[in-house]
């Protein structure tokens, strides 16, 4: 019998000084049996770095042809493709001739680096598309403030993410790999 995906309940608050979006969100988001729980934080806070009232968590990890996350406009165009971790060129090309941008949150350290420098020649041609790492140290830390039922505030400034949880701070680098020309 196939396990179920584990229902997390969260109350995301959003105070993105970069972007001057201030909002909460009421998400409930379904962890895959595969996934880990530093997966479903990057998921969180990628949907926090782009937070917006059309943002969508998508089936995620149970469907190759739709990204984590995505933005779609009020006429079902595909506004933003966000993807979590390593995806192959053949998925980063696809997904860029799909959405009007494309962000992938990579992650994972020296096995990201290497993704990294297999695929960024490749990867020169797509004007919309954005490359983001996130350190291991960073997201294993995320990983900790994971559970069934949270309230978490991100608060993002000049591209720095502090996300606290509780008593909990995590204090988020992401490195910009590749921006998108648009």
């Amino acid at each position: 019998m196939a396990q179920k995906a584990t229902i997390y309940k969260v109350e995301l608050s959003v105070s993105d000084m970069d972007r001057h979006y201030y909002e909460t969100h009421k998400l409930t988001v379904a962890k895959h049996p595969s996934e880990t729980d530093e997966r479903l934080m990057v998921r969180l806070v990628a949907f926090a770095l782009n937070a917006h009232a059309q943002l969508e968590m998508t089936k995620g990890l149970s469907t190759d042809d739709e990204p984590d996350i995505w933005q779609k406009s009020l006429s079902d165009e595909l506004e933003l493709w966000v993807a979590l971790g390593l995806p192959s060129e053949k998925v980063v090309r696809q997904s860029c001739g799909k959405a009007d941008k494309v962000i992938v949150y990579s992650y994972g350290g020296k096995t990201a680096d290497m993704w990294w420098e297999k695929i960024k020649n490749s990867t020169t041609r797509f004007n919309n598309l954005e490359v983001t790492n996130l350190s291991e140290t960073d997201t294993s830390d995320l990983a900790k403030l994971a559970a069934r039922s949270m309230k978490l505030q991100v608060n993002i400034q000049e591209g720095e993410v502090m996300v606290s949880a509780d008593d909990s701070i995590v204090y988020v680098s992401p490195v910009k790999w590749k921006d998108a020309d648009q």
